[in-house]
Order: C-alpha cells, then sequence, then structure tokens
C-alpha cells in the first residue's frame, strides 16, 4: 500500500472531503462526516477523530459531549484521493441518536 501526503488529497470547492468511519473490529460503516484540512490534521496528531460541521462551520471533536469517543487506527485515502476512510475504535454510539451506526435505517421499497 503506497503512503499518500495530505498534500495529495482533493478537497472540494468548500475545502472539504468526505471521511466514511469504519469500526476495525468488524468492518461495519459507523458514520460518514466532513473533514477539511485542519480537522484532517487535528486527527492525525490526535489520534481521534475531528471533524468539519457544516451547519456550525466550526471543527467538532466525536464524542466531545456523548464520551462516545472514536480512536483512530488508520485512515486511507480512495483511489483518486476525494474521500476518506477512517478505521476506528468506537467507543459507544456513533449515531447522534444513540445507536452504533447511523446507518441503521434500511430504505423501504
Amino acid at each position: 500500500m503506497e503512503p499518500v501526503g495530505l498534500e495529495e488529497l482533493k478537497f472540494d470547492d468548500r475545502g472539504l472531503i468526505p471521511a466514511v468511519v469504519q469500526d476495525v473490529e468488524n468492518g461495519d460503516v459507523l458514520m460518514m462526516a466532513w473533514m477539511n484540512r485542519e480537522s484532517v490534521e487535528r486527527t492525525l496528531e490526535e489520534g481521534r477523530t475531528v471533524f468539519w460541521s457544516r451547519s456550525r462551520q466550526e471543527l467538532w471533536r466525536k464524542g466531545e459531549t456523548s464520551g462516545h469517543v472514536q480512536h483512530v487506527e488508520e485512515i486511507r485515502a480512495d483511489c483518486d484521493g476525494d474521500v476518506l476512510l477512517l478505521r476506528v475504535h468506537q467507543l459507544g454510539a456513533a449515531c447522534h441518536l444513540g445507536e452504533r451506526s447511523c446507518f441503521h435505517r434500511a430504505l423501504a421499497e
């Protein structure tokens, strides 16, 4: 696996990149959030997830109020460098509704 430098990531016109969060223990997709360059840098420095809130226009640390922290095992970029995959150890629920995963609802047919 060839490492990717931060300068190779492709942020959109708002300076954001989508980040899919996966449980390193079982492969479950836990959530999706947005990151900017600073949140990626802080995540790398701190070893826990830091995202960008589009609604509040500020950084937020997963679990800051709930205690449901994500400890980062590794960060991968897709082949185009425009999506991140964060493999984490999840403490508690990932979803703000208290569910383990934000993807707990099946789409009705």
